[in-house]
């Protein structure tokens, strides 16, 4: 392995582990190519984090976008993660619009504006987590990749979706409010009143609404995975762990607007293990 692929392999491990775990069940000639998408969706992913003002936060989603329309191998050189993801659309071909639209999805990350509805929310979720798990099938299996697109989708919106509901505590704390209007609205409350303290019963009925949302792309996707080839499981093997996420949140006394328990590192690989080598359903 060279160096500037051991760089990208521990990006994702330490930002993304269990996508890390996750490409560790593909191919070997594959996992750099996955680890350099991984990656790339980790550095666009964590931008308000790290940069926190908006303005800023664009010009880094806008240089991001430079280095990918550029057609030589000089944008981004220097760059682990670009070189490695430049390599990787060349190699296998990606689409430059799918990287595109994840670029903007992004956008709505470094705002406080409220996600409008829930098809923006479903929107958003199929431009970041689904394009990023049907890019990783397009890596595992080109051939395969495309049947499964609609799948992709919805084990995107599932995975997205239960992340967001992982990360409210952290949102609510910053202003941020990814819980559609039109749900908060449904539920009694609003954007604005769900800031405010505990966020009232309101708060807690549209929660349970987004939780509802989640499950019903889940069961979406587990309805038709049983189709999925064993080429392409690794790319949706984090969706284990939104079904175990989301059971956490439906059985646990504490309101996911405070916070739900991580699994632990050892349930986390089990249950990446058991689809991996079982795939859906259980069997």
């Amino acid at each position: 392995m060279s160096e500037n692929a051991k760089i990208v392999m521990e990006t994702v491990r330490a930002a993304d582990h269990d996508r890390y775990v996750s490409a560790l069940y593909a191919p070997e000639d594959k996992r750099d190519a996955l680890f350099s998408l991984y990656a790339f969706n980790a550095e666009i992913s964590g931008i308000r984090d790290r940069i926190r003002e908006a303005l800023p936060g664009e010009v880094r989603l806008q240089w991001w976008r430079d280095v990918i329309a550029a057609d030589d191998d000089v944008a981004g050189s220097g760059h682990p993660v670009a070189d490695a993801l430049k390599a990787t659309i060349s190699t296998y071909g990606l689409p430059k619009p799918a990287f595109e639209n994840m670029l903007e999805a992004r956008i709505f990350d470094l705002y406080d504006d409220p996600m409008p509805s829930r098809i923006d929310l479903e929107g958003y979720c199929g431009e970041t987590a689904a394009a990023l798990i049907q890019l990783a099938a397009m890596v595992l299996d080109p051939v395969e990749a495309p049947r499964f697109a609609e799948l992709a989708g919805r084990a995107g919106c599932a995975q997205a979706m239960t992340g967001l509901l992982l990360l409210l505590p952290q949102h609510r704390k910053r202003g941020q409010c990814f819980v559609p209007a039109d749900i908060l609205a449904a539920a009694g409350s609003s954007p604005e009143e769900f800031f405010t303290g505990d966020g009232g019963l309101g708060a807690e009925r549209a929660v349970a609404a987004m939780i509802a949302l989640a499950r019903e792309h889940l069961a979406a996707f587990e309805g038709g995975a049983s189709a999925l080839p064993v080429s392409l499981r690794p790319a949706f093997l984090p969706l284990a762990l939104s079904r175990a996420y989301l059971g956490k949140m439906e059985s646990s006394p504490h309101s996911p607007l405070s916070g739900v328990a991580r699994l632990s590192a050892w349930r986390r690989h089990w249950l990446l293990l058991r689809r991996a080598t079982r795939g859906w359903p259980d069997t």
